[in-house]
């Protein structure tokens, strides 16, 4: 047997023994790649997740289709829309302690009047739990009170807190917020003004806000 010939069985076990090192190197470095891109995406998704449900904890959005639609038909700012229900239940249907109802706290006695002024024939009390009708009252509302008071943004969030008789007497179309009599309502006002900026802030596609 040559020498070449009796060498050449040693070399091999010997190439056999370098290469299989390295292919587990490669496989193991595939798999650490692989885990690092999930656990990457996992962080990103879990994170977008995480600011979602904050979000919905510290500022949420209802019926954002309902707001949209009120808005446009009765020319109002859907964040404004937006604040004043965020104010008055967060969102919940509720009953108050002065017995108004629903997502923009509407008093029976002011929701008849609404219906009968915006012929509603079959509007019954228990009406005010359906987002649907309680948003379009609660809208109507609004822009009457805006209306009546040309536009005065804080008068008419006082008149839709404390009442017309109560914004009439602090000025009407005058009123600024030094001079709202009630330190709950000015801090009513205050808080659907601030939200209003952080709706369109946070919720301009939902609101169609451009």
């Amino acid at each position: 047997m040559s020498p070449a010939r009796t060498a050449d069985p040693r070399r091999r076990p010997r190439a056999r023994a370098e290469t299989r090192p390295r292919s587990r190197r490669r496989r193991w470095l595939a798999v650490v790649a692989a885990a690092a891109i999930g656990v990457g995406a996992a962080i990103g998704i879990s994170r977008i997740d995480f600011e979602k449900a904050i979000r919905e904890l510290t500022l949420p959005l209802r019926y954002d289709d309902i707001i949209r639609q009120q808005a446009a038909a009765k020319h109002l700012d859907p964040s404004l829309i937006a604040a004043v229900i965020y104010a008055e239940s967060r969102f919940r249907d509720q009953e108050s302690h002065a017995g108004a109802l629903g997502l923009m706290q509407i008093t029976p006695q002011t929701a008849h009047v609404i219906a009968r002024l915006s012929g509603g024939t079959q509007f019954v009390t228990g009406d005010l739990s359906d987002p649907d009708i309680n948003i379009r009252y609660g809208t109507y509302y609004l822009r009457y009170v805006l209306h009546r008071y040309d536009g005065n943004e804080v008068a008419a969030l006082a008149a839709y807190n404390a009442g017309v008789h109560a914004a009439d007497g602090w000025g009407g179309s005058d009123l600024n917020l030094d001079g709202i009599g009630f330190p709950e309502t000015r801090a009513y006002v205050e808080e659907v003004l601030q939200k209003r900026q952080e709706y369109r802030d946070k919720y301009a596609d939902d609101l169609g806000i451009r």
